[in-house]
């Protein structure tokens, strides 16, 4: 069973210029117990993504088709802001980017962490006592005097740890990620994996976690859901995605891979070109325009093609595993 599933996810955008296609046909699962990683370059959708999943898209933003089912039954395009409410920290927490977005700089951890626990009829002993619980889960010193002391007394990597601790607090079915570790130097960003790992592992809840560095993908998730341009090109275990790409845009990204140049050099590998205008999308491939590999194929729409039992590229240029089946 799927924690998340996504199918045939259509947003838009109204603008002066006329309405942006943001996602386009977006689908794919997050699986009970799992780590999916989001990957793609900054403007491939993964915010729009994170905001339809949320109910936060903006007043000129708005879900024109699809489905995002949440714990099997509940589609979250049609609850109301309500229900939304009522779902968001219970049973789907986040993790933003930047730590000091998600802590308020005048309370006080402590004061934070009970607050958050307003849905519990736990009394504020027993609040206080959960929040040093999980202050020690995510290895913060000294946790019973940490609940006295202000975001602005802990360092960038502390401050991360207690964002996670807050986000799962309530022990959600669904935590999203949104580059929890983009801001963090390589030491922290090392241990903060490790930190999500065990978290996980220990609470039971499936993670989406989005980023655009690939060394962390390949360490932290069990499947990758490879975006461009608000469209999936390819998703699959971490595993079959790095060591088999069947779309050219996941072949660009890992060449592009920092870790993965043999020699030194001042200039990094990058994909030249930019992404298209979402607001007047091609008919056809929509990395077409930046790709070694151009045909006449790329005038089409696309067709993901299965490459193994789960790992599938949205390219007519891949050649569907026998016995997989086609997937339109």
């Amino acid at each position: 069973m799927s924690t998340l599933s996504i199918s045939g996810l259509n947003v838009f955008f109204s603008t002066e210029d006329g309405p942006l296609h943001a996602l386009k046909e977006v689908g794919f699962e997050v699986p009970e117990r799992r780590i999916v990683g989001i990957v793609g370059e900054s403007g491939c959708g993964k915010s729009t993504l994170i905001n339809a999943i949320l109910g936060l898209l903006a007043d000129n933003g708005e879900i024109r088709s699809g489905q995002i089912l949440f714990e099997g039954s509940q589609d979250l395009t049609r609850l109301s802001p309500r229900q939304m409410q009522d779902l968001r920290g219970p049973r789907i927490a986040t993790v933003f980017q930047d730590p000091m977005g998600a802590l308020n700089p005048v309370l006080s951890v402590g004061q934070q962490m009970i607050n958050i626990q307003y849905r519990s009829d736990q009394s504020k002993a027993e609040k206080a006592a959960r929040a040093i619980e999980m202050l020690k889960l995510v290895r913060i010193p000294d946790a019973e005097s940490a609940l006295a002391r202000y975001p602005h007394q802990f360092s960038g990597g502390m401050k991360q740890r207690i964002a996670i601790a807050m986000a799962l607090m309530m022990e959600p079915a669904l935590l999203i990620a949104d580059e929890p570790t983009t801001a963090l130097d390589a030491t922290l960003e090392v241990t903060t994996i490790e930190l999500l790992k065990d978290l996980q592992e220990k609470i039971g809840c499936s993670v989406m976690f989005i980023s655009h560095h690939l060394g962390v993908i390949a360490e932290l998730c069990d499947d990758v859901v490879v975006m461009y341009a608000g469209e999936v090109v390819e998703r699959g275990t971490v595993r079959d995605v790095f060591q088999n790409p069947g779309h050219p845009y996941t072949r660009r990204l890992l060449d592009c891979d920092p870790a993965r140049q043999s020699q030194r050099t001042r200039i990094l590998p990058t994909i030249p070109g930019e992404i298209p205008d979402l607001r007047a999308r091609p008919s056809g491939c929509v990395f077409a325009a930046r790709c070694l590999d151009r045909h006449e194929g790329c005038d089409r729409p696309q067709v993901e093609r299965m490459l193994g039992r789960d790992h599938a590229a949205r390219c007519n240029l891949v050649q569907a595993a026998e016995g997989t089946g086609v997937d339109a």
